[in-house]
């Protein structure tokens, strides 16, 4: 049976690769933007790996923390927070120098109508974070957004992809990805870009937004076609490790799993898990976000966790009663706007 307690510990397991390479990094690490989806079980996945690393290094989390369940997950595991409006550049100066840094602060959805919001949070902050930061190691979370979308025989977008974003939110993604480049070349910040495509983490993400129209009795949308994903556990870790790989040049990492996975296909299977029947709306287009994660699995290796085990497992969480986040994907967005 599935619990919180038991996905958060799945979640924040290190594997022997991220313990070794801790033990290789230096100094501590600050999570900027930390109270969102990924960010505390990242937090938390860190320090257990510094613990069984045996430095004396800190994991600071800093965020406005809404969520008073990360919080307590947060302290529970020993991980410092501070609350602080990144908005704000007094407060983002009075944070702690620290060696590593990982930026996941953004906004996606409410852009439609409040455009300038996006913009001031995914370029606005990151000019305030990279000036106050010049001398870190920053990875800097962006999105596959920030690709035109392709077929899916040409296997996805790769790090070569000239970025061709649809709409304000990938615009400002590549907006943010362009200022941090700007104070690597410039100033001699060393720099990770971190393009994901779809953490799956159960309690939010693209299996969990099929689930919710199938148990809706909803049309599951086909217009998009196809998506790919990755287990949230090995995003985070891999997240963590590109540390290492920051550098003056900026190093720019695609982080998604191997398969491209069809929404019908997937919808059918976790429908017949969940017990329920089916139904759905449009057809599959020729395109879609998708990412070629090829330079990360050398770097990385594979997910650790199949696509097939993610809904078998995002099925019986659902049917467990396990809790949202209530945070959509909106997957099935084609023209740019959340």
């Amino acid at each position: 049976m599935w619990s919180e307690q038991k996905l958060d510990e799945m979640l924040t397991r290190p594997s022997a690769a991220l313990v070794a390479d801790m033990k290789k990094l230096d100094g501590d690490i600050m999570i900027l933007g930390a109270g969102g989806k990924m960010g505390p079980t990242l937090a938390v996945l860190a320090q257990n790996a510094i613990a069984q690393a045996g430095t004396n290094a800190r994991v600071i989390a800093v965020s406005r923390f809404s969520d008073p369940i990360a919080v307590k997950l947060l302290h529970d595991a020993g991980v410092e927070t501070i609350s602080a409006d990144l908005m704000n550049a007094g407060q983002v100066a009075a944070l702690p120098d620290v060696e590593n840094i990982i930026y996941m602060a953004g906004r996606k959805f409410g852009t439609n109508g409040q455009e300038h919001m996006t913009w001031a949070m995914n370029a606005c902050v990151p000019t305030i974070v990279a000036s106050r930061f010049v001398k870190s190691r920053i990875v800097v979370f962006s999105s596959g957004n920030v690709y035109p979308m392709v077929p899916a025989y040409t296997g996805g977008c790769t790090e070569e992809t000239r970025p061709m974003p649809n709409g304000e939110y990938g615009m400002s993604c590549l907006a943010r990805e362009r200022i941090f480049e700007h104070f690597a070349k410039e100033q001699g910040a060393r720099v990770a870009i971190y393009r994901l495509n779809f953490a799956v983490d159960l309690r939010y993400g693209v299996l969990y937004d099929i689930c919710s129209y199938i148990m809706n009795d909803l049309p599951v949308p086909l217009d998009m076609g196809c998506f790919h994903c990755i287990w949230q556990g090995d995003a985070n870790e891999i997240a963590i490790r590109s540390l290492l790989h920051a550098n003056g040049d900026v190093y720019t990492l695609n982080v998604t799993g191997p398969q491209t996975v069809p929404i019908k296909e997937t919808a059918i299977k976790l429908a017949k898990l969940l017990g329920k029947e089916i139904t759905f709306s449009g057809e599959p287009k020729e395109t879609a976000f998708l990412s070629n994660a090829g330079k990360m699995f050398a770097a990385f290796g594979y997910p650790t966790i199949s696509v097939d085990t993610l809904i078998e497992w995002q099925a019986e969480w659902i049917l467990s009663g396990g809790r949202a986040l209530n945070k959509p994907t909106h997957f099935e967005e084609r023209g740019g706007t959340y």
